[in-house]
Formats: structure tokens, C-alpha cells, sequence
């Protein structure tokens, strides 16, 4: 089965799906952006797990509870903070994609949404992460029997934009 992937423009904390990623920084405590948001609709419980799992490297990622979000999961990765490309940003950026669907194939998760990882505060342009995150979870998908659905979860309309160029038709609803 060849997993259905396509880009949706909601807030990653409502989303019925099996697993959220959390695009965290290397702590896993709360943050701003989209960490915070996760954070804070997950309750404190999930902050104690975070701390119980004594931080996180760039490009990789870890699985704790979901607590009160729809989601059963949150999978927290941490993409590189952007220097204009010279020290293997899309190597972690990629890196994070790979890691997170591995993780969600070990766990049995089938669905899965992603946030623009990297593109805030780290400072990784939208058109380069955007890219990178396709290419990745595109060929993690083909290679997988167990991922059924991959969202690209935007906040915003402009990323959702991006994402929707990068995605042919038959892999969008």
C-alpha cells in the first residue's frame, strides 16, 4: 500500500490522526511556535516525559504519549537551525523526517502529520525545507508497508501553498 500524502492547512494540536510531530528544540521542554502550542494542548504531563528523556540531537527524534491531544502520540524531532546551508542543515532536515517515520513504523502508527519543522524561530527558508520534507517522506513512504496517510500540517496559508505545488494531484484529497 502506497501512502497517502498531501498538505492540509489547520493546527497540528487538532488533528485525529495517530501521531503529531512536535518540531522541538533540543531540550523537548516547551517553547514557542508549534512546540509551545503542542505543549500546552498536551497538558504538563507531557512536559514531565520530555524531561524524563534528557534532551534530543539535531535530526533525531523520540516518542512520548499524546496526553490530551487527539493524537495517541507526539513524536519530537529536532531540525537544525539554519547557516545559510554550509553546515549539513539538509542532512538533519532530512534526517528528521527519516527518524520520525521510523519511529512511527516501529510504534504501528499508520497516520502521521508533520509541521514545517525548522522554518521559525531555527530560521530554515520555507522553499528549502518545504522541498527537502516532500523528497524525504516521499521515498520513506515508498519503502514502508505500514504508513497509510502523511500529512504536511501548515499553519499558514503561504506554506500551505508551498506544500501544494511540491505534491502532484494524485497525492492530494
Amino acid at each position: 500500500m502506497i501512502a497517502r500524502i498531501y498538505a492540509l492547512l489547520a493546527d497540528i494540536t487538532t488533528l485525529h490522526v495517530d501521531a503529531i510531530v512536535n518540531a522541538a528544540n533540543s531540550s523537548l521542554l516547551p517553547g514557542g511556535g508549534v512546540c509551545g502550542a503542542i505543549h500546552r494542548a498536551a497538558g504538563p504531563e507531557l512536559q514531565h516525559e520530555c524531561h524524563m528523556l534528557k534532551g534530543c540531537a539535531a535530526g533525531d527524534a523520540r516518542l512520548t504519549k499524546g496526553y490530551r491531544l487527539p493524537a495517541k502520540y507526539v513524536i519530537h524531532t529536532v531540525g537544525p537551525v539554519w547557516y545559510g546551508g554550509t553546515r549539513q542543515e539538509p542532512e538533519q532536515l532530512a534526517s528528521c523526517y527519516q527518524r520520525s517515520l521510523q519511529i512511527a513504523a516501529e510504534n504501528g502508527i499508520t497516520s502521521i502529520a508533520f509541521p514545517c519543522i525548522s522554518t521559525g524561530i531555527f530560521g530554515y527558508p520555507p522553499d528549502l525545507a518545504a522541498q527537502t520534507a516532500v523528497t524525504t517522506v516521499r521515498q520513506v513512504a515508498r519503502q514502508s508497508d505500514t504508513l497509510e496517510e502523511i500529512i504536511f500540517c501548515c499553519f499558514s496559508q503561504t506554506d500551505f501553498e508551498l506544500y501544494q505545488q511540491l505534491l502532484s494531484p494524485a497525492e492530494t484529497p
